[in-house]
């Protein structure tokens, strides 16, 4: 008869999981930031040398609008598709816009341009998305702080991605040649490295792990889009009658304004006067760089909305001083203060700007962890 110590103990371990989540953040940020290396200095030089019409500025404008129109639909995609899908689909849009690029023409710039609105809109919430839902995976499989996590996730991205300012503006640097009469050489073979960039990117894209929680879950296919549609604006509705959204919303304007100072103001006014044209790529690689690092930073400080308040105030008091320095005291200067000052403003801006990326979206994953495509698209 077998006694209470000859029985063996079951001891029930908990289960494995099956998905490597740190392995996905780890590919998705390598994929950003070979997308948007070759993107971003794309952009920066549009308006110089698709000059012909003002083509290169016009085909931006489309852009934009175009992104402005689909985000409305983003939400819907992303859900209908899955993040992963989705990302896959949007990386196809920066594919065309770069590749339109080697032969720049209307008929080839303004249809890729209207393109790559929809497919930006659809990437955006994609991510956003795919990494809030990674990170609460790898917070529930190992019995984790959902906060940290998502802090430690976001500044890990947010960090990789703010340094393809440095890294694409390397590469322009290394590559064009300024000609005499104001020419630029190069552009083609610049533009077939982004190209092969952007490839790699998409081809990692493909490597990453499908989702499988709530928010990835597939829409009833006999479901005709014009209730889709309907349903998409009752939770859009429903969620900005959300006293949370309503006081993040402020947050998310000042952060696309404060980036749009970076783009219209920075590079124009406080940088071409000092350093010249030649000076915005070094500027801007200052920037990124203290974006980068200050996103990983503020990433891993992240623990929960006590840290977020700290942490994003910190960041809106730098810039904050940053404006007031340049309304009330600056001016351009000569001499070595004359190359200090535009790297020094850039430096504290990135700061300010990686902060913001950061924690609004951990902000966003904390807080709507239950529906968040729909929550991410208020961050385009």
């Amino acid at each position: 008869m077998a006694t209470d110590e000859e029985t063996p103990l079951l001891i029930e371990t908990p289960p494995t999981p099956t998905l490597n989540h740190k392995k996905d953040v780890h590919i998705l940020c390598w994929a950003f930031l070979l997308i948007f290396l070759a993107y971003g200095a794309a952009q920066n030089l549009e308006s110089t040398i698709n000059t012909e019409g003002d083509l290169g500025t016009i085909s931006l404008g489309i852009l934009y609008v175009s992104f402005t129109f689909f985000s409305v639909l983003a939400s819907l995609v992303v859900k209908k598709l899955g993040s992963k899908t989705a990302l896959i689909l949007g990386t196809t849009g920066y594919l065309l816009f770069i590749a339109a690029n080697l032969k720049p023409t209307w008929y080839t710039m303004v249809p890729a341009s209207l393109y790559l609105g929809f497919a930006a809109s659809i990437i955006w919430v994609a991510q956003g998305t795919y990494l809030t839902s990674t990170a609460h995976s790898h917070a529930n499989d190992f019995n984790l702080h959902e906060g940290t996590v998502i802090g430690k996730f976001n500044g890990e991205f947010w960090g990789m991605f703010a340094s393809h300012q440095l890294v694409g503006n390397l590469i322009t640097l290394a590559l064009l040649r300024d000609e005499k009469g104001g020419s630029t050489s190069g552009t083609t073979l610049l533009f077939i490295v982004f190209l092969c960039s952007m490839t790699l990117g998409t081809i990692l894209m493909c490597f990453l792990s499908k989702r499988n929680g709530k928010e990835e879950q597939m829409q009833d296919s006999r479901v005709t889009f014009s209730s889709s549609v309907v349903s998409l604006l009752k939770a859009m509705l429903n969620l900005l009658l959300d006293i949370r959204i309503l006081l993040i919303i402020p947050l998310i304007a000042y952060s696309g304004l404060q980036q749009a100072f970076v783009w219209a103001e920075y590079t124009k006014q406080i940088v071409k006067p000092s350093l010249g044209e030649r000076g915005v790529g070094g500027a801007m690689a200052v920037y990124g760089v203290f974006d980068a690092i200050c996103s990983l930073a503020a990433g891993r400080l992240t623990f929960g909305l006590s840290s977020i308040t700290i942490i994003v105030s910190a960041g809106a008091l730098i810039q904050i001083i940053v404006l007031l320095w340049l309304l009330l005291g600056y001016s351009v200067a000569g001499g070595v203060l004359g190359t200090v000052y535009p790297l020094l403003i850039g430096a504290l801006w990135g700061i300010g700007d990686g902060v913001l990326n950061t924690q609004l979206s951990a902000l966003l994953g904390i807080l709507f962890k239950h529906d968040l495509v729909l929550s991410f698209l208020y961050l385009l």
